[in-house]
Order: structure tokens, then sequence, then C-alpha cells
């Protein structure tokens, strides 16, 4: 995902430096080129050998170094790079950085770069609720800065609250929403994800083995694109993606009354979610007790929801469906396209290994009224990625 980029990860002391190790290895295996720059302060917590070590390059600490300075080193690194991600970012560091001070390798680069710059603050909770350091915040954002906000936990100093450095992921996640192009701003968009769960007792239910994964995958994608996500999702055990409204059902009624609800200010709606077609008649209020001989449970159609939004849809908007087949694959896909007056359907076969349920990739066919894309086997981001292109050419060409 960061294959040929330049980040600059600059790291100010604070005990949180351990945690920019494993920020610089996630980087790498993303295919950023990273190049590191210490202050004084961080090298007393760990060494400059470890980042080298993690990074393949040299780190950068000495604005006066002889062999450095030769090739103006700080102006260069400015200018190479892609992105700036300060982690640990001190009080002290955004004091200088608000205050325009330049008084080291890493504020020098601060003020000569044009690349956009996230600050990920981790400090004790009492200095970041200080008047001071909101002060320079909110002058730090003012000035264009981005700021992934820290998290509330157990600090090092061994009180609680604000000032833990955020979670890696999310760091890696706002890295990647600086280096994608906002295609889609200003676009709002609804998927939704995941299993649902239809009870015939307090303790049973109907439900099949959809993971989401490919229903947050498709939010992650859009909120990285800049669109303003809702997800809808069933059951699952996923993280909500960064920058993603998430709604939680279970049953497909209530799903049907989330998607209804928002589904008439939507530019595009994406439909992953597995919802069970059907729903026991009668649910008893109390679990139904084991006895001899068989048990039988009457059930019911649930609620079309991609038909119903397919018949409302109001002009300008983009429908997506799924279809999950094990047989006919194309032809059921491309029949549920045209009956449910969808823009575009995604169909995939079950039956292929690395394509069903619960599986990291997916291997699909986008088709739509005249095009028709065969993806080969591939993660269910580089998937999202495809369907999200198709989406936005919809609306480029005159749905929007």
């Amino acid at each position: 995902m960061l294959q040929g980029k330049s980040i600059l990860l600059g790291v100010s002391g604070g005990i949180a430096v351990y945690k920019a190790a494993e920020l610089v290895r996630l980087f790498v295996k993303e295919g950023a080129s990273v190049h590191v720059v210490m202050t004084a302060n961080a090298r007393q917590f760990v060494t400059t050998l470890t980042f080298q070590a993690l990074s393949s390059n040299p780190v950068g600490c000495d604005l006066f170094s002889i062999e450095s300075e030769s090739r103006i080193s700080h102006i260069e690194k400015a200018r190479e790079a892609d992105l700036v991600v300060l982690a640990p970012a001190t009080a002290n560091l955004m004091a200088k950085m608000a205050a325009g001070i330049a008084d080291d390798y890493l504020t020098t680069i601060l003020l000569a770069t044009t690349a956009p710059v996230l600050v990920c603050p981790a400090m004790n909770v009492k200095m970041w609720e200080h008047p001071a350091t909101r002060r320079n915040l909110k002058t730090l954002t003012e000035l264009g800065y981005r700021v992934e906000p820290p998290a509330v936990g157990f600090l090092a100093c061994q009180e609680e609250g604000a000032g833990r450095l955020a979670d890696i992921s999310n760091i890696l996640e706002s890295a990647l929403r600086l280096l994608t192009p906002p295609t889609l701003e200003g676009r709002k968009v609804l998927v939704s994800a995941g299993p649902t769960r239809e009870h015939f007792d307090p303790v049973r239910f109907l439900s099949n083995p959809s993971s989401g994964k490919m229903g947050y995958a498709l939010a992650r994608i859009a909120a990285r694109r800049s669109a303003t996500v809702t997800l809808v999702s069933g059951p699952c055990s996923l993280e909500a993606p960064a920058r993603v409204e998430r709604i939680s059902v279970t049953s497909a009624a209530q799903m049907r009354d989330a998607v209804l609800n928002l589904s008439a200010c939507q530019d595009a709606i994406v439909m992953t979610a597995a919802v069970s077609d059907y729903r026991p008649a009668e649910v008893s209020p109390r679990k139904i007790k084991k006895s001899p001989g068989q048990l039988s449970v009457v059930l019911a159609p649930n609620p079309d929801i991609l038909a119903s939004l397919g018949a409302a849809k109001p002009s300008g908007q983009v429908l997506v469906g799924f279809a999950a087949e094990t047989e006919n694959v194309a032809e059921n896909a491309r029949d549920k396209l045209m009956r449910k007056n969808l823009d575009l359907i995604v169909a995939n076969d079950l039956t292929k290994e690395g394509a069903g349920f619960g599986a990291e990739t997916n291997e699909v066919k986008i088709m739509g009224a005249s095009e028709e894309t065969s993806l080969c086997l591939m993660t269910k981001e580089e998937v999202a990625e495809r369907i999200w292109d198709r989406v936005e050419k919809l609306l480029a060409s005159g749905k929007n």
C-alpha cells in the first residue's frame, strides 16, 4: 500500500519511543522507504542502531554533521519525504512546532518540508490537558498539521487518562489516508457487512459464517479516500475502521431499518452483508428444552433489503450488491443485478479456495450493465480498491 513512498519518521523523547520501532516495521512491510530522525532526548530511550536496522537507512541526529550537511541534509530530507510522521510527539516538540522554533535536526526539517505532517502526541495526562499544550495543539491544527489523538489508558507514570501514544494500527491508517488521493471527498457512502442472526429462542439462532471482512475492507478504503462512511454491521469480532461510523445490528429486520433510514442521503451504497433469507416464524421467549423426537421450526421470509433499495433508489445514487454463489455464478449474479435494479454486482464462487467466508482473500467478478471485470485472487482490501474504482467511475459519468 505504501510502495514507492518515502516516509520521514520524527522521534522525540518519551517512553513511547519503543513503539515507534514497530511503526517503522509496519511502514517497511507496506513497501515504504523509511528515514528516521531522532532528537537527542529520544536517543536516551532507544539507540539509533534499532531504527537503522529496522529501516535499512541511516538515522538522522546531528544538524551539524559535516558528512550530512555537505548535502544540506535537512533540506534534502524535507524535500524527499512524501509524508512526515511524528511519533511520539512530546509536549516540548509540539511547543517548538507551534512557535516555529528550529533548533535541531528534526525541527529544522519540519520548517522546511512541504509534505503533510501527522502529529502523534504522547505525554502525561496533566501535560496533555495543560492550557499551553491545548493552545499549541490548536495552533498546529490551524497551521495544517494533522493530529492523531492520544489513547486513553494506564500511563508509564502510573496515572490514568489521555496521553498514551495512539494505537500503531490507527497511526498507520492515518498515514495511509494522508497518502491516498481524496477521490471520495464530499461523498456519503453506506456499507453493510457481516452476518445477521435470527433467533428462535433466547440462546439459539439461524446465521451463516460471514466474518464481515469484505465489508469492513470496503468501509476502510472508502474512509481512506476521504468519504463520510457509515458501516451497518451484523455481529462480528472486527474493530470498526478509523473514521467510520458503525451501527451494530443483529437481525435482518434491524439491518433493514438501519439501512433504509439512511439510504436516501447516500451517494453510494454497497451491500456486502450476508443477510439471512429466512427467520423463524415464531420466537420462543424461553429456551426450548431438549425433548425426545424431532423439533420443527417454521421459517418465514425476511425482507429483501437490496430489492427495497433498488426500488426506491434516488437519481444519482450508485447501488452495489454482492452475490455469493456455489453454482452458475455469473448467470445468477446477472439475474440479481437486473431484478434488483443494481448498478453493480460483485459475484464470488464460494467453492473456490480462498474466496469463501472468513478468508483474507477473495476472487470476484464485478459486473455492470455493460461491463464485466474478473479479478484474480487478491486481498479483500485490494478487491475493495477495485470496487470503489468502479463506483467512482459511475459517479463521475453522471450517475451523480
